[in-house]
């Protein structure tokens, strides 16, 4: 059944009346003349039947029927204009809560942000440096880069990035103790940013399980173990992503030519709820439009890659588990 509503013009005249209490206010609030205000609260008066408006002093003041009809009114609106002014936001303006992967979000992200920020000053960055899965989750984050399987439940997220291993060297360390071949890491530190598989993946690929190695050093990122092979400590795995700004200035050095992939991806990853919310939007596209930038600006390191057979978890871009 088809509801019966008055005109909106009519409305919109009867509830700026209410509120000013005066023909003349609005008129000048609605922009049109005292008359055309009076002819419109006539003909709403005349749809329903009812009289809306009564003269006290030089106000005027409602009826308990204009009384009733008013707070309906006012809402109505309110929420007409708080809709419209969601809907006309811009996009780039707000504040944006952003947890990425430590070594992800020091070598490569924070070295782009002055051109995110040039392009979006209005928007409010807070970063935290996290690779765990549960911050999809967290009320308190809004987008999460994770380095991963992609394998979580209930959430949306795509895939970002591959990205390639090889080991990586100071020049300075590399002058003093040559590194000609593949043999020589048994006289280097190895400095792992891990448990020790990816170092075990790039050995493997590079048939040198055999290899006789010295001291290793262990640390709980990648972020750090490359921090370490920049002061010269050792020979880090770096990646085609975070490192390849250190390699382009040439603080580090791939001694190698050889790269494998790594066992995962770094992913986008977010609340379902907050896929279509335009400031996370916004951040998305400008992420892949960095990258995409980034891939056609810096040369590979590395000039020949080893495969090495692993298990790669499908791209998703969608909705997971639900």
């Amino acid at each position: 059944m088809t509801k019966r509503l008055p005109p909106l013009n009519p409305l919109r005249a009867f509830e700026a009346t209410a509120r000013h209490g005066s023909l003349s206010k609005a008129a000048a609030e609605l922009n049109v003349t005292h008359g055309a205000v009076s002819h419109q609260i006539k003909a709403l008066e005349q749809s329903l039947g009812i009289k809306l408006f009564e003269r006290a002093g030089l106000r005027l003041k409602t009826t308990p029927h204009g009384a009733e009809l008013l707070p309906a009114v006012s809402s109505a609106f309110d929420g007409i204009a708080a809709a419209t002014q969601r809907l006309t936001r811009p996009a780039s303006s707000g504040a944006l809560s952003l947890s990425c992967v430590p070594a992800l979000l020091s070598l490569w992200l924070i070295p782009r942000l002055g051109d995110f920020m040039a392009q979006y000053p209005d928007i409010r960055l807070r970063l935290t440096a996290s690779n765990d899965p549960a911050n999809i989750r967290s009320p308190e984050l809004d987008l999460c880069l994770l380095y991963g399987d992609g394998s979580w439940s209930d959430c949306w997220m795509r895939k970002w990035s591959g990205l390639e291993l090889f080991p990586v060297v100071s020049p300075t360390l590399v002058n003093n103790q040559p590194l000609r071949t593949i043999r020589d890491l048994a006289d280097h530190v190895l400095l792992h940013g891990d448990d020790g598989r990816e170092w075990h993946t790039w050995l493997t690929a590079a048939d040198a399980l055999d290899l006789e190695r010295g001291r290793r050093h262990r640390f709980d990122d990648a972020h750090l173990s490359i921090g370490a092979a920049l002061h010269g400590h050792g020979v880090a795995l770096g990646d085609s992503v975070t490192a390849s700004d250190l390699l382009a200035r040439g603080q580090l050095v791939a001694p190698f030519g050889l790269s494998v992939p790594a066992v995962y991806d770094f992913y986008i990853a977010c609340r379902n709820e907050m896929r279509a919310a335009p400031i996370v939007q916004v951040f998305t596209e400008w992420l892949f439009a960095e990258k995409a930038k980034s891939s056609g600006r810096l040369a590979n390191p590395v000039t020949s890659r080893i495969g090495t057979r692993r298990r790669r978890q499908p791209e998703r871009d969608g909705a997971t588990g639900g």
